[in-house]
């Protein structure tokens, strides 16, 4: 099994900046893709920012120019830049991840416990 852990998380105020991690442990063969789902308080889950292995990004609207998702495939882990946070940016951020744990094993989706981001006004 893969196991995703986060950090960075924490209260920042309103325009300031906020770096998160994400670290892949456990039964890894292959990670494809990864990236940043967040959720906020009686709302969906949604995308925020995911890479694939070779490099390829993907944001949603409401982050774009303002968030900046990297990867060290060496690493396993996925880093998540949060530049200019505003109040509605406040949710808690799950890592994704897509993976092989073995040779033998299909790709299978896993996730995070997640890590809480306030921003205040």
């Amino acid at each position: 099994q893969v196991q995703l852990v986060e950090s960075g998380g924490g209260l920042v105020q309103a325009g300031g900046s906020l770096r998160l991690s994400c670290a892949a442990s456990g039964s890894i063969f292959s990670i494809n893709v990864m990236g940043w789902y967040r959720q906020a308080s009686e709302k969906e889950r949604e995308l925020v920012a995911a890479i694939t292995s070779d490099g390829s990004t993907n944001y949603a609207d409401s982050v774009k120019g303002r968030f900046t998702i990297s990867r060290d495939n060496a690493k396993n882990t996925v880093y998540l830049g949060m530049n200019s946070l505003k109040p509605e940016d406040t949710a808690v951020y799950y890592c994704y991840a897509q993976a092989k744990a073995s040779r033998w094993t299909r790709i299978k989706d896993y996730w995070g416990e997640g890590t809480l981001v306030t921003v205040s006004a």
